[in-house]
């Protein structure tokens, strides 16, 4: 009977010692397991995370489009703040219980930094003249240009074909307008709708980053007034005068740019008649006149020969449809054109999509043999200071 006692006793010691084994060994396990996150861990991962983007592939309603949005939207796009790309921010966050969150940071690169030769800031003395309409351009008296003197300078060799980029639809939404600006490489031409507000800010701020400034005039369209594109449209059912009037007020608005494209205009770029004292007024003031080529008929090019109005078609409209894949199909199409004829020049929009892919594009140009160039030299325009 004592044999049997002891032998009990000694399994119930037996699994005392087990369990306290254990718990020693989790315990040290435990332990280390601690001490290698203090030693290796980030402390901050185990806290809430924020995540913040300071660009978004489409934040907010697209960009006033030329060709393809009412004037009605113009209203419904604009923004009146002007926000940076940049923003200030500590490392962390507190949240609404007071507890701290780790945040993260997506930037996009910019080359906002990269300090481009800034143009001339506007107006430049002797190029423009005060009438009842506003300042507007004139040519100057030894006979240069405000075609001329607001291009952007350009030298590059001559057997490298020339491309040259113009972004339109700008000044109506602040931040597209401001991504334009400060992603897009320099040698790309930014052009401005008239009834931007702030207009002339908006062109500063271009020309201060480098780029060359076209001013979009609206034009009737084929369902105009079914598409409003505003009070200062050039119509071909209105007089001469009327016209000229109109165009007058809108050069007037501003100043700096070395020419003008079409806002809309399907319908104006079928008449000559109409056209011509408009091209005439373009001519006189030391202009130039870049279509968007968006036009199937037009009669525009024979009212720019009548007058002598320096005067360029675009090659390719690169955004007609807004995918990635579709606008680099439109730029190799462009550099096949460049091939061919020596320069080709591309016209898009400020679509979020439009402008990565364009930013993506022109940083591979130089390897592959081309020039990115500003529209005004693939037109042709000699700038000089």
């Amino acid at each position: 009977m004592a044999a049997s006692r002891n032998s009990d006793g000694s399994v119930v010691r037996t699994g005392l010692s087990h369990v306290a084994l254990s718990l020693s060994v989790f315990g040290m396990l435990g332990a280390g397991a601690v001490g290698a996150a203090f030693l290796f861990g980030d402390e901050a991962a185990g806290a809430p995370r924020v995540e913040l983007a300071l660009y978004s592939e489409q934040d907010g309603p697209p960009p006033l489009l030329k060709n393809r949005s009412p004037l009605e939207a113009l209203d419904a796009h604009a923004e009146n703040e002007e926000p940076s790309l940049g923003v200030e921010y500590e490392d962390a966050v507190l949240l609404e219980d007071g507890d701290e969150a780790s945040m993260t940071v997506t930037e996009i690169a910019s080359n906002a930094g990269t300090g481009p030769k800034a143009l001339a800031r506007a107006p430049i003395a002797g190029f423009m003249e005060r009438t009842p309409s506003g300042e507007l351009p004139k040519i100057a008296s030894d006979g240069r240009t405000p075609a001329q003197v607001y291009a952007r300078p350009f030298t590059g060799p001559a057997d490298k074909p020339r491309i040259g980029l113009i972004v339109g639809g700008l000044g109506m939404t602040a931040r597209h307008t401001e991504t334009a600006i400060k992603e897009l490489p320099p040698e790309v031409t930014l052009s401005f709708l008239a009834y931007a507000p702030n207009l002339q800010d908006w062109i500063n701020k271009a020309r201060a980053a480098g780029h060359e400034v076209l001013l979009e005039m609206p034009m009737e369209a084929y369902d105009y007034p079914n598409v409003d594109t505003g009070p200062l449209t050039l119509l071909t059912s209105a007089k001469p005068d009327e016209n000229v009037r109109r165009l007058n007020v809108m050069l007037g608005k501003a100043t700096g740019y070395f020419g003008v494209t079409n806002y809309q205009g399907a319908r104006f770029a079928t008449d000559a008649a109409a056209a011509t004292p408009v091209m005439k007024v373009l001519k006189d003031r030391g202009l130039v006149f870049l279509h968007d080529g968006g036009a199937a008929r037009s009669a525009l090019p024979q009212a720019a020969t009548q007058t002598g109005l320096d005067f360029t078609v675009a090659d390719r409209i690169v955004d007609s449809e807004l995918t990635a894949d579709a606008i680099d199909r439109e730029l190799l199409a462009l550099e096949a054109l460049a091939i061919q004829n020596g320069s080709a020049i591309g016209v898009g929009f400020a679509y979020p999509v439009t402008i990565e892919q364009l930013r993506l594009w022109a940083e591979s140009l130089k390897a592959k043999g081309y020039q990115l160039a500003p529209a005004s030299a693939a037109a042709g325009v000699v700038a000089r200071s």
